[in-house]
């Protein structure tokens, strides 16, 4: 699964003036990834708003990207929810034309146990003729998967090639890695922690600030992935003040104020998230004057 090596980013969905999404800016979007050096495409993830968006939306966008981006990039798509039932019906309805592999998130609000989480993924994966990405993310699900619970299913279903590791815990990062089988994917789902796992074993990362910075933030991982540990802190330092920045007022505001001011997309999100203050614009704005 090379593929998934290297550097994925979580695609915004860029809106217009009326919040109806914007395609040419999508487009722009798109082409600004695979042009500077990005090594897959995440669609429809917590970045892209997808709570938000409509059925007829998400399909919409979804088949838009898979145009734009003419089989260049794998595309791996977004697909969680706390009723398992409806994940398999989401997944059974996946065009496996248009998609490379599934990423989906551990059950939210609902808490389940090491063992019903467990289950809910088992079931997906009896479900999918795609390859699955894990994702755990405590902070927005309300539970941990922990490590063991991640081999078993790896070890347990062929389709299970990964995980995008988002528990802000680096020691459970090293127990991952250093459980899994040689082939099993870490990836990390923390932009300031992607270089220190990559270093420690891990595949990746699915990036957030990659979208803004693509060319600088995928040379860093594949630094980091060849070993090159000084040159890849190098680029990491420079770019660490920006990490912190485009998440101080939540995701995707931060990342949406950087992409304005690169002319990619304007500030617009949905409710109940609202546009960049002023001054976290300002901040953004100075900073990326750095790589310009």
């Amino acid at each position: 699964m090379d593929k998934y090596y290297g550097t994925g980013v979580a695609l915004v969905t860029p809106f217009d003036l009326n919040n109806q999404v914007d395609y040419k800016a999508l487009e722009k979007l798109v082409n600004f990834q695979i042009e500077n050096g990005i090594d897959y495409l995440v669609v429809l993830g917590t970045t892209a708003e997808t709570p938000t968006l409509s059925a007829v939306e998400q399909q919409k966008v979804l088949d838009f990207i898979v145009k734009v981006n003419k089989k260049r990039l794998p595309v791996v798509l977004g697909v969680g929810n706390n009723n398992t039932a409806e994940v398999v019906k989401s997944i059974q309805n996946v065009n496996s034309s248009e998609v490379d592999a599934i990423l989906s998130v551990s059950p939210y609000y609902n808490k389940p146990s090491q063992e019903g989480i467990y289950q809910h993924f088992k079931a997906i994966a009896e479900a999918s003729s795609l390859p699955i990405i894990l994702y755990n993310v405590p902070p927005r699900t309300g539970s941990n998967m922990e490590p063991e619970t991640v081999i078993r299913l790896a070890n347990d279903f062929d389709n299970i090639i990964g995980i995008k590791e988002a528990a802000g815990d680096f020691e459970q990062v090293l127990e991952l890695i250093r459980l899994k089988s040689k082939d099993f994917l870490v990836i990390s789902g923390e932009d300031k922690l992607a270089l220190p796992l990559v270093l420690a074993g891990g595949a990746g990362v699915i990036s957030v600030i990659g979208q803004g910075f693509p060319d600088q933030f995928s040379k860093m991982i594949t630094l980091g992935l060849q070993n090159k540990v000084k040159e890849a802190y190098d680029l990491f330092y420079k770019l660490s003040p920006a990490i912190d920045l485009i998440f101080r007022e939540g995701n995707p505001v931060g990342i949406k104020s950087l992409l304005n001011d690169l002319k990619i997309c304007n500030l617009n999100v949905r409710l109940p998230l609202i546009g960049a203050s002023a001054d976290l614009q300002q901040k953004l704005i100075t900073f990326a004057k750095i790589f310009k």
